[in-house]
């Protein structure tokens, strides 16, 4: 019980931290983070919530299918299916996915995936090489959760890592909440850096 109290502190401050961005607007996205490995649990965020409060049915305890471990009336997030490739097929520890207006508008700027370069802050994703390359895969975005799922699965291939889905938003994992949280922070300024360059190249006036 304290390791799941722990646990939820942990998530509770994480999901503020987010929502002071606001980055779960009109009560999307959903945060999750591993309890315990054998059996497989984690918290994951409670549907339809309004994740810029904090309250006792923030969260609920879900399986290695992500199915309620206990008794509850709370649903888990409509793409909880995600979270539960990440922990299946990884030891990641902290699944955040979020909804932003720049990696919606970028999805629609690239094809199968996002490709940036040249920017100091990928050091953030453990790659120090000069001229360093990223590349996020861009998956559609199937209404059917199944589907969705069986699209996003090819592309967890490691303790750490990131999906677009077209229109929808990024689902970032990682070894732990700050591991994972650094990440999506890298993300979203990545993103926004490229929307803002794209504007200023589109109005600067050649000397």
């Amino acid at each position: 019980m304290k390791k799941l109290f722990t646990c939820w502190q942990e998530l509770s401050e994480v999901k503020q931290a987010l929502a002071s961005r606001n980055w779960f607007p009109a009560t999307s996205g959903n945060i999750s983070l591993k309890v315990s490995e054998e059996p497989l649990t984690f918290l994951i965020s409670a549907s339809g919530m309004d994740k810029t409060k904090t309250t006792p049915e923030d969260f609920l305890l879900v399986n290695h299918e992500g199915k309620p471990v206990l008794e509850t009336d709370l649903r888990p997030s409509a793409e909880t299916l995600l979270h539960v490739h990440i922990y299946n097929n990884t030891n990641a520890r902290c699944v955040l996915h979020i909804h932003t207006v720049d990696n919606n508008v970028i999805t629609n700027l690239f094809d199968k995936e996002v490709v940036l370069k040249d920017q100091e802050i990928i050091k953030a994703l453990g790659i120090w090489e000069e001229g360093a390359e990223i590349r996020i895969p861009i998956i559609p975005n199937h209404a059917h959760i199944p589907t969705l799922g069986d699209s996003f699965l090819p592309y967890v291939q490691g303790d750490s890592g990131a999906v677009l889905i077209k229109n929808h938003g990024i689902t970032v994992w990682g070894t732990d909440s700050f591991d994972a949280k650094r990440r999506l922070e890298a993300y979203e300024f990545l993103f926004n850096f490229y929307l803002n360059l794209l504007t200023y190249q589109k109005h600067s006036i050649p000397v």
